[in-house]
Formats: C-alpha cells, structure tokens, sequence
C-alpha cells in the first residue's frame, strides 16, 4: 500500500468525534476558551480549520434535516459568520463530547458545559457534537480530507 494510503487509514481511529463551533460563539469571541475547554476534557485536536460556509454548503451538510422546519432557519444561522471546524479525539469521544457540551437547549444544559458557558438560546447553541460514531466519520470527512487529519 502506498505510504499516504496507509498513514491514512492509521489515523481512522474509532474513538474520534467531530465538532464546530458555530456562528454564535465565533462572532462572540469564544473560540479559545472553548477550544480550552475541549482539550481540558481530554480532548486532542487531530484536524481543525476556521471556514466561513456559504448557504449551499451549511444546507449540504445539514441535509438530513432538509423535512425539518427549521431546515432553513439552520442554514441562515450557519451561513452567517464563521465556523471552527474540527476533528477530535479520545476514548469514547462521541459520548463524552456530547457530555462537555450539554444539552442542546442551553437553559437545561448542566453548569459548566460549554453550552451552559457560551450558548444564547437553542438556536444560537455554540458548538455542534455529533451524535454518532457513524456521523462523527460523515461529518468529518465532509469537511477534512485524510492528508488533513493527524
């Protein structure tokens, strides 16, 4: 196998999640205290970039919930300033992510998560964790190629 091929598929590891910090807390200067957070979790960074989506690539990347009504809502708000994307692992990253975060609603989201932190509404959430070991994959690699991930 060539040597690009094969440190590629060495850094597949199940125990990775995907992640970005949305809008909200970018244009509100969280990003470094949330990214401080994250690797204070336990956390390593193996991808990051700082992206601006356009309208068709928030709505390509929210697909799944293109049925849903707030579908549009959705893309507006990702489309409209910058997004941290990022890669991250540790050993049960999804599970664990999704416990640093809190919940999705930040006025029910246990003190000290990042939402409870730094999210305005459950609109305006701060971060996105995905819910998956599958998705975090798909989420993943929809914005990071394998050369990018380390």
């Amino acid at each position: 196998m060539h040597p690009i091929l094969s440190k590629a598929k060495e850094n597949m590891a199940t125990n990775r999640t995907f992640t970005m910090i949305k809008p909200d807390a970018t244009g509100n200067g969280h990003i470094g205290s949330i990214l401080a957070d994250i690797i204070a979790g336990g956390f390593t960074i193996k991808a990051m970039k700082y992206t601006h989506l356009t309208a068709e690539t928030a709505g390509a990347f929210y697909a799944v919930h293109k049925e849903r009504p707030f579908y549009n809502d959705l893309v507006s708000f990702m489309s409209s300033g910058p997004i941290v994307a990022a890669i991250l692992e540790k050993d049960n990253a999804v599970a664990d992510f999704r416990t640093l975060i809190g919940a999705t609603n930040p006025a029910e989201a246990a003190e000290g998560t990042i939402r409870a932190k730094y999210a305005k509404s459950i609109d305006a959430n701060a971060v996105h964790g995905s819910d998956s070991d599958d998705n975090a994959a798909i989420e993943g690699s929809f914005f990071f190629s394998a050369l990018e991930v380390h």
